[in-house]
Formats: C-alpha cells, sequence, structure tokens
C-alpha cells in the first residue's frame, strides 16, 4: 500500500501494472506474481481500503492500448496502513525482549 500511496501522490491514481514495476524495481523479490497482485488489489478495493475506476476509453484508445483499472488509497485505506506499520514496530520492538528470555524458534 506504501508503494501505491507514493504512485498516487506522483500521479493521481495508480494501475496495477505500474504498482507491479515499482514493487519489483525496489525488492525484485517482494513480487511472485502478477496474478497475485491483481487478486490483492481487487480485495483490497472490495474492502474499502482502494477505490477502482476504469480509465477513460479514449486515453486508452489514442496511446494502442487496454483500459486501466485505476486504484487511489481511501482513507479506509491509509488507516488500515498506519495500523500494520505500528503493529510491525510493535512486534519488532517485543523481539528483543522475546529472545532475552530465552525463547527458541524451529
Amino acid at each position: 500500500m506504501e508503494t501505491g500511496l507514493a504512485l498516487q501522490a506522483r500521479d493521481g491514481s495508480f494501475y496495477g501494472f505500474a504498482l507491479a514495476r515499482q514493487i519489483s524495481e525496489s525488492d525484485s523479490s517482494a513480487l511472485t506474481a502478477h496474478g497475485t497482485l491483481y487478486k490483492a488489489l481487487s480485495r483490497m478495493a472490495e474492502s474499502g481500503s482502494l477505490e477502482a475506476s476504469w480509465e477513460d476509453p479514449s486515453s486508452a484508445e489514442s496511446e494502442g492500448r487496454p483500459r486501466r483499472r485505476l486504484y487511489t488509497v481511501t482513507a479506509e485505506g491509509e488507516r488500515a496502513l498506519a495500523k500494520a506499520q505500528a503493529d510491525m514496530k510493535a512486534q519488532e520492538a517485543n523481539l528483543p525482549r522475546i529472545a532475552r528470555a530465552g525463547a527458541t524458534f524451529a
């Protein structure tokens, strides 16, 4: 979602292939398959974290390509991202404490 927000800040919205390209440029191991990405985008749109719409057909036609599904991160999506980031920081803060307690992981 962070990458989508960055693209959205730059372009006003983003589409799946641009998101995939940006993710692969920053961390090529982060994206396993485009199909997985599009399923995730669809689920996020269904949950209200993203708004999705089709671009104007004339834009695609003038560039000789298929129409793009455009996404924008909603306020709900931004809240979900902030919560996930806070949860990750809390988990990271707890890792040293767990290790000091002698926990082992198999």
